[in-house]
């Protein structure tokens, strides 16, 4: 019994080992070995079909960008007609090499990558290796050709440390990095030329230590002027730049003449100057820390210090101020001299004036100047000559100041038969003292209506008016605030009549006419005369309505009535009650609202039910 369940477990494993070697043909590579087991089939494959590209993609998703991208070697055209499993093929074991790679005969350029120069010539590894490849996944691979990409950078440090371009190869080779065969320095910011073009580049681009390794600095060198590079032969005495008087092919030929910018040194070439030689105002020497230097003290203004003074120091040393540069006998306008090395500074309105005004003869001849009159007119015509002598102008003029402005002030007019005060302070002078256009000071009058129209004439009486004297009623203060006396009329104002204007009762406004109609005398007392009867006929006795029953001068209040002197005496409540409760408002025949005081109802029953 034994050896028959034997026998038969033996034909049941050899059966189940013949259907496993029909299912998996061999084990997976090391690389594929997580994928062993029945389970996992389809990982791979696609049921009675073979392994399809998109399964291999789909876990190489590296591979499958590189396609996408149309970048890489399988893409190449020996290579993009396959499939996976055409090149990869697995099920031989674990130590199957499923890439079987010739590096030795490797066409690169099937990589989408020429090797060129040195590239060509160097070991596969010194590129392909983890320090080169961006992406980290990729980088933990072992012996992975793949995570390069063809920027220079990406394998070679970069020498110039970010000050120049990363496109090595606008300057550089593939056969050598020295030197730089692309470059060509006439198409930088500073063109070669001259003895410039013999010069060792490191002459100009030195090398130093930055970031703890060799840098050859390139960018950012100053050449705006020569003394960026080369000594100031001249120590700074001499500017501008130095191509003004050099050239690049030898520093000993001097090009200067006519080219110098002298304008750039404390003395500008101008006239006759421009065409002088420079030597015939330098010494010609071969020392460069002095030619051209030896006069640099000298201001351009400093002319004798070169030339002989016709005048003899009289005016001073800047000859420019009367003489041009183009001819010394070409004189200017003569605007800029300084007068005040004469006996006479213009000052005030005194400068600018030409001076042919008072020269009128050679410009060095005496002038008279110890009265303005020797050379001004008398404006005002001996006006204010005293005993036969005219004060001198200066005593009411200055300089500083137009002639039509006077230092003859408040305090002088105090001293004078007028003293101004009030208003008259702020009035101008033409004022009073123009006339037709013409001024005068003398005789202008002294009385108000000397130069105020008299608007009273003829309406005032000159009891109230003696002599004219606007001063009676007004102040020079403010022509509007009157002070007369009331009280000396037949009206004397109390209550509020004492705030009214003068006006108001005293002037009758006419459009015919601009200027009012004044009435001072015969005016009527009656109250209604001036004010409206608000209250018709209702009080009127005889046809006069008195207002001052009822009403006083301080307000319309009705102070002086007494209801109680009434046909109907307030009593009680009544005497507690809004007036308006009885005497209410009514509209007469013309519309206008009326307060009824004669109610003519004296009986309880008229005004309650």
């Amino acid at each position: 019994m034994i050896k028959k369940w034997t026998y038969s477990l033996l034909i049941m494993m050899m059966t189940l080992t013949n259907i496993i070697a029909q299912i998996s043909p061999g084990k997976l590579t090391d690389a594929h070995a997580h994928l062993e087991g029945m389970g996992n089939c389809t990982q791979c494959h696609d049921l009675g079909n073979k392994v399809p590209d998109q399964k291999c993609l789909a876990c190489h998703t590296e591979i499958d960008q590189l396609i996408n991208q149309n970048r890489g070697f399988h893409i190449s055209q020996e290579v993009s007609s396959k499939t996976c499993v055409d090149c990869h093929n697995e099920h031989h074991g674990r130590g199957f090499e499923m890439i079987r790679f010739d590096e030795q005969n490797f066409d690169h350029n099937q990589a989408g990558y020429e090797l060129e120069g040195e590239h060509a010539v160097i070991d596969c590894r010194a590129c392909h290796q983890p320090d080169n490849i961006a992406d980290i996944e990729i980088r933990k691979r072992e012996d992975t050709y793949l995570g390069l990409d063809d920027a220079c950078l990406s394998c070679h440090d970069d020498f110039h440390q970010e000050t120049l371009s990363n496109d090595c190869i606008q300057c550089h080779g593939y056969d050598s990095f020295r030197p730089a065969v692309g470059f060509d320095h006439n198409e930088a910011k500073f063109i070669l030329d001259g003895a410039h073009t013999s010069v060792d580049c490191k002459e100009c681009h030195p090398s130093n230590m930055r970031n703890g390794v060799e840098f050859q600095e390139f960018t950012g060198l100053q050449f705006s002027d020569c003394i960026a590079c080369h000594d100031d032969a001249h120590n700074g005495n001499l500017t501008g730049q130095c191509t003004q008087c050099h050239t690049t092919a030898s520093f000993s030929t001097f090009i200067g003449k006519n080219r110098f910018n002298h304008s750039s040194t404390n003395f500008t070439l101008r006239g006759s100057h421009q065409t002088v030689n420079c030597f015939d105002c330098h010494t010609q020497t071969s020392n460069p820390l002095t030619i051209f230097q030896e006069n640099i003290a000298i201001g351009e203004d400093n002319c004798v210090a070169c030339h002989d003074d016709a005048h003899s120091g009289k005016f001073g040393n800047e000859c420019i101020r009367c003489h041009s540069e183009e001819s010394w006998y070409s004189l200017k306008a003569m605007d800029d001299f300084d007068h005040s090395v004469t006996d006479f500074p213009l000052v005030g309105q005194h400068i600018g004036v030409d001076c042919k005004s008072c020269h009128t003869d050679r410009l060095t001849e005496a002038i008279d100047f110890a009265q303005c009159k020797n050379c001004h007119e008398d404006y005002h015509r001996g006006e204010f000559v005293d005993n036969g002598v005219s004060p001198d102008c200066k005593e009411c003029h200055i300089l500083d100041e137009k002639f039509t402005y006077t230092t003859f002030g408040f305090d002088e007019h105090a001293a004078s038969d007028f003293p101004l005060d009030g208003a008259h302070m702020a009035t101008p002078c033409f004022a009073c003292h123009v006339s037709e256009d013409d001024w005068s000071f003398r005789n202008v009058g002294e009385s108000c209506v000397d130069c105020h129209d008299d608007i009273h004439a003829d309406y005032m009486d000159q009891k109230y008016y003696p002599n004219k004297d606007c001063t009676t009623c007004h102040n020079t203060d403010i022509w509007s605030d009157v002070s007369f006396e009331h009280s000396l009329t037949e009206w004397p104002l109390t209550g509020a009549h004492n705030d009214v204007d003068c006006r108001l009762c005293h002037f009758e406004e006419s459009v015919e006419n601009s200027n009012p109609l004044q009435v001072f005398t015969g005016l009527s007392h009656d109250c209604t005369q001036c004010h409206d009867n608000i209250h018709g006929d209702q009080f009127e006795v005889n046809g006069i309505t008195d207002c001052n029953s009822c009403h006083t001068t301080i307000d319309w209040f009705p102070n002086n009535f007494d209801h109680n002197l009434t046909k109907f005496p307030l009593e009680g409540r009544h005497a507690e009650i809004d007036c308006r409760a009885c005497h209410q408002s009514e509209a007469n025949e013309e519309g206008e609202i009326k307060v009824i005081y004669k109610i003519g109802k004296t009986q309880c029953i008229d005004c309650h039910s």
